[in-house]
């Protein structure tokens, strides 16, 4: 999802948020795990028993491309979800190098400085560049091929995170990107479309102007768009709206008891799924915010 967010810590920093959809960066760079122009009839590989929809059908649509209407929030419009993302299964485009065969593999490195330059990191976040580290690490798209993701976390919760996919990985629970949020996409207009799991995000908390646990390194957004975020009527991503129906079960949704809340749990990180207000269905922290 993506906002305008104001947060104190001696600057002031501008962030369209994409708790549940990531957004594209603005030309000329295109996000990873967005389909070309041309990609079109693309059909989603088999994947795990849990898909309940007899199939998905085939579907042309541009992750980013399509800015919607923005309210006096700063939010885009709230949208019925388009046809083409209700039982959502695009492909992912190669950002990294992808691993070799389909064994699980991940490398905790501090963070390279060419990374933390085209991520959000500045001298004002509220976690020090030596504090985080760069992990890459192995994932299986909705196309049912193995790829490379990367994700900046703090350095005490990056084995962890390391574990945890591991597991999902053997699971073979589908995500559809894994990337370092840039810059560019915190001033992005809305678009309500995107799907990329992330960690580190400097910028505050939504509607308020303390540090996010993201900012810290300390949260993973999984599969935003199959877990939306809300808060009364507000669901972020704002195409989103056909993934609240949480018993109708499709690759890449967090729920209960399931796997991702299962692993995560087993590291010691709690699930916004379980909250009240917001019910932040994708977020997973270390620190329960």
């Amino acid at each position: 999802m993506r906002r305008r967010a104001t947060a104190a810590a001696g600057t002031l920093i501008t962030f369209l948020l994409v708790g549940c959809s990531t957004p594209a960066p603005s030309a000329p760079s295109v996000p990873p795990g967005t389909p070309s122009p041309s990609a079109t009839s693309r059909t989603s590989a088999a994947l795990p028993t849990t898909r309940t929809a007899t199939s998905t059908p085939p579907v042309t649509w541009q992750v980013g491309a399509r800015p919607l209407p923005r309210r006096s929030d700063g939010f885009g419009e709230i949208l019925p979800t388009p046809p083409e993302l209700v039982n959502r299964a695009l492909p992912t485009r190669d950002f990294l190098p992808p691993p070799d065969g389909t064994t699980y593999a991940s490398k905790i490195v501090p963070v390279p400085a060419d990374v933390l330059a085209r991520s959000t990191w500045q001298a004002a976040c509220p976690v020090r560049s030596t504090d985080l580290r760069y992990v890459t690490l192995s994932f299986w798209g909705f196309d049912g091929r193995a790829h490379t993701g990367e994700l900046l976390v703090n350095r005490t919760g990056a084995q962890a995170v390391a574990t945890v996919f591991g597991k999902l990985f053997a699971e073979r629970f589908p995500l559809e990107e894994m990337r370092v949020t840039s810059p560019g996409e915190l001033d992005a207009p809305p678009t309500g479309d995107g799907n990329d799991t992330s960690a580190f995000v400097c910028r505050p908390v939504r509607g308020a102007t303390n540090w996010s646990a993201h900012a810290y390194g300390l949260a993973v957004d999984v599969n935003p768009f199959c877990n939306p975020y809300t808060k009364g009527p507000l669901v972020l991503p704002e195409l989103a709206s056909a993934y609240l129906d949480r018993s109708r079960v499709r690759p890449g949704m967090v729920v209960a008891g399931g796997p991702v809340v299962r692993d995560f749990a087993a590291v010691g990180w709690s699930w916004g799924g379980a909250w009240t207000s917001p019910v932040d269905r994708m977020h997973f922290t270390a620190t329960g915010h």
